[in-house]
């Protein structure tokens, strides 16, 4: 990655993403000097002067909106400012730190509440510069560290569309914060030390394409959010880019052309279809954070711009996270975790590790096991998988196992069949992540169950006419099978365009409450009649598809 573009890179996964700069605020609201305290609001130079023409400085129309709302796709501005159940853009979404909770605010044009009076400067000294309309600093969960690479024009043709937008009258929800973390002024010595100012700048050196890829990458796709490794004071932007690191629990991978693991293995196509779909052949199916950005940000991406994206991560250095010394391989016949694994993965995923290709993801190679961290590999242990495209839905299989025994397969998986990943999971860290992972597909006998599939999908499961929700309430172990083609015939005539995985996830979450509420069914059958269901349903839809 050249000085030039910068270094920084990636995106969040949504609203997990708040850093520790919070910590550097605070602590330099105290320490530092009075020369720093001094110095110059960041943007003062081209973001201060007046711009009395508003939005006339954008082309009127739609294609100027339809430009504005893509790009607004592109920085996945509505997952941090939208809280569950509210208003697109409406804000009030809390986001979790370990010093407290900031509020996102409102950016719908409402004139009292939201940005509807902002001018075009006020309105691009925020995103450029990290100040807000009556002068504040922002705290740097609002990612204008990135943000600042992106363009005027394209910052005010996101301002077109967000000014389009309804407008809600939300006012903002009071940060829940405690000294001396609320200490703005702090933020101003923050910003001296790990904000640099200023717009992306090409490099000559590189294809116009790999130029497209860094501009998205590093500015409003603020993928270094969460990939870039971090660093004391929460300053991601002055990380190692893109060599992946932890955050809130969760592992953000490498994204660097490391063979290893990063994407060097992997080819544009395949990124591709992963930053598309979240799932491509060979590299397993997103989980996590990244499953909302790929829903409300990447899938929404023209492909010129997905195929720029992956050119520009396979052109990036190869860096590694951790060292050969630290890959210290299982020994003896019998290692740890080797019995756990037979005992409740290798029907899924081979003795050889391999799965099925298909339906199976493979965990020899794949890269979300070689990661860093073992933190992603463990919550799918322990809240499972749903179905993606033709890969069927794997069982929250942890909810049978002590935290020692998921803490040794998981170290298993990352050092069996040629992976060479740390074997660094521990009983505490499963402890911890046992608490914080909902089931994600189904499986776990406390916790809400997961979402309904698409609307679609969900209304026709609980339409009455079609009677699909009384045979679910009505399984027992002898007519399982019955019930489950029963129930895929009657979904597939009512939804025929659903896919394969719409009918799996949207079944599986219906019967999901039925199950947890049977009081015949000690905690281990619940998981094995969900997980039984849910291999009906996808073995019924596969052989429907061969015929």
């Amino acid at each position: 990655m050249t000085k030039q573009q910068g270094g920084q890179a990636s995106r969040k996964p949504a609203p997990v993403r708040v850093r520790v700069a919070i910590v550097a605020a605070a602590i330099l609201a105290v320490l530092a000097p009075s020369s720093i305290q001094a110095a110059r609001r960041p943007g003062s130079n081209d973001a201060s002067r007046t711009d009395p023409s508003g939005l006339e400085t954008q082309p009127s129309g739609g294609d100027a909106i339809a430009r504005g709302k893509y790009l607004t796709d592109a920085g996945d501005c509505v997952a941090c400012h939208t809280k569950p159940g509210g208003e697109a853009f409406a804000g009030g979404l809390y986001l979790k730190t370990p010093f407290g909770q900031l509020s996102t605010p409102n950016i719908t044009p409402d004139n009292e509440t939201g940005i509807g009076t902002w001018t075009g400067d006020q309105f691009y000294r925020v995103l450029h510069a990290g100040i807000g309309k009556g002068g504040e600093y922002l705290y740097p969960a609002m990612p204008f560290p990135w943000y600042t690479k992106v363009t005027r024009d394209d910052a005010m043709a996101i301002r077109t569309y967000l000014a389009s937008v309804k407008p809600v009258h939300a006012p903002r929800e009071p940060n829940r914060m405690t000294f001396p973390f609320n200490i703005r002024i702090g933020l101003l010595a923050w910003n001296e030390a790990f904000f640099h100012e200023g717009t992306f700048k090409p490099d000559p050196k590189q294809s116009a394409e790999i130029n497209r890829g860094a501009y998205l990458v590093e500015g409003l796709g603020h993928c270094g959010e969460c990939h870039n490794g971090h660093v004391m004071l929460g300053a991601g932007t002055a990380a190692e880019p893109l060599r992946g690191g932890e955050i809130q629990g969760w592992y953000a991978p490498n994204l660097t052309s490391d063979v290893r693991e990063g994407i060097g293995k992997y080819s544009g196509d395949q990124l591709v279809a992963y930053l598309k779909t979240g799932q491509a052949p060979g590299m397993g199916a997103v989980a996590g954070p990244m499953a909302q950005t790929i829903h409300d940000s990447l899938s929404k991406l023209n492909d010129a711009d997905l195929h720029a994206i992956a050119a520009y991560l396979k052109s990036t250095p190869p860096e590694a996270s951790y060292s050969a010394t630290q890959r210290s391989a299982y020994t003896g016949p019998q290692p740890e975790g080797r019995d756990v694994y037979l005992n409740n993965c290798v029907s899924c995923h081979q003795r050889d590790g391999r799965g099925l290709k298909g339906s199976i993801a493979s965990l020899a190679g794949n890269g979300t096991v070689l990661a860093g961290g073992p933190q992603d590999v463990i919550r799918v242990v322990l809240g499972g998988l749903p179905a993606k495209g033709t890969d069927a839905p794997m069982p929250a299989a942890g909810e049978g196992m002590t935290d020692r025994q998921v803490a040794d397969v998981v170290n298993y998986v990352r050092q069996a069949w040629g992976n060479t990943a740390p074997p660094n999971a521990g009983g505490g860290m499963v402890a911890d992540l046992r608490g914080r992972t909902p089931a994600t597909f189904f499986g776990q006998t406390s916790g809400p169950c997961p979402p309904p599939a698409p609307a679609d999908v969900a209304a026709a499961v609980s339409d009455p006419k079609l009677d699909i929700a009384n045979r679910l309430h009505a399984i027992t172990e002898g007519n399982i099978l019955q019930i489950a083609e029963q129930a895929v015939t009657t979904l597939k005539a009512a939804v025929p365009h659903a896919s394969q995985a719409d009918i799996v996830n949207g079944l599986a979450a219906a019967y999901c409450p039925i199950v947890r509420q049977d009081t015949t069914l000690s905690g281990r059958q619940k998981v094995e009649r969900l997980d039984e269901f849910s291999e009906r349903v996808y073995s019924e839809l596969v052989s429907n598809g061969k015929e």
